[in-house]
């Protein structure tokens, strides 16, 4: 099974594949091993949400950056 990561701006638009990684991953822990060490750097380039997919299937969506007050 393959395990990626779909991208959306703050806005909720997908984010183009050509401006982030289009990373595939055996196993679910190394998608989200791997999204810990750069989520930062995705937040950078404009990603404000992500969402895990296995194969076509959407197993959650969650923020990369929490609402400031």
């Amino acid at each position: 099974m393959a395990w990626t990561w779909r991208y959306h701006g703050a806005d909720g638009a997908p984010v183009e594949a050509g401006d982030v990684p289009a990373e595939t991953f055996t196993s679910r822990g190394d998608a989200e091993s791997w999204l810990g060490e750069t989520w930062s750097e995705l937040a950078e380039e404009g990603v404000g949400t992500v969402t895990l997919l296995e194969e076509d299937r959407e197993v959650y969506t969650m923020p990369l950056t929490g609402d400031e007050d």
